[in-house]
């Protein structure tokens, strides 16, 4: 299996302006599911399935210089496929 990273970016933000940006995921999604992220002159644009596989991970990562906390969120689909909707119970955000 190889992996491709098609867009990255990674920037310190303030909360508001990570929010701003989730804000702004969230709208598309409920839109049309048509992304478009881009960085100085990178880019790519995406159409996020109606059901893709959505998945949330938090990590304690213990480095030499100290522990690094981390929220992660994805959203997963089969490139040729809409997404099997896979499950590991009811997910609650609060």
């Amino acid at each position: 299996m190889t992996e491709e990273v098609l867009f990255k970016t990674e920037q310190s933000r303030s909360r508001g302006e990570i929010a701003q940006y989730l804000r702004t995921v969230a709208d598309k999604l409920d839109e049309d599911g048509k992304l478009s992220l881009s960085a100085g002159e990178e880019s790519v644009e995406m159409e996020v399935p109606e059901r893709p596989t959505f998945e949330i991970k938090a990590e304690r990562e213990e480095e030499s210089d100290g522990t690094e906390l981390s929220v992660e969120f994805e959203l997963e689909w089969d490139e040729e496929q809409e997404g099997n909707g896979r499950s590991g119970g009811e997910l609650t955000i609060e």
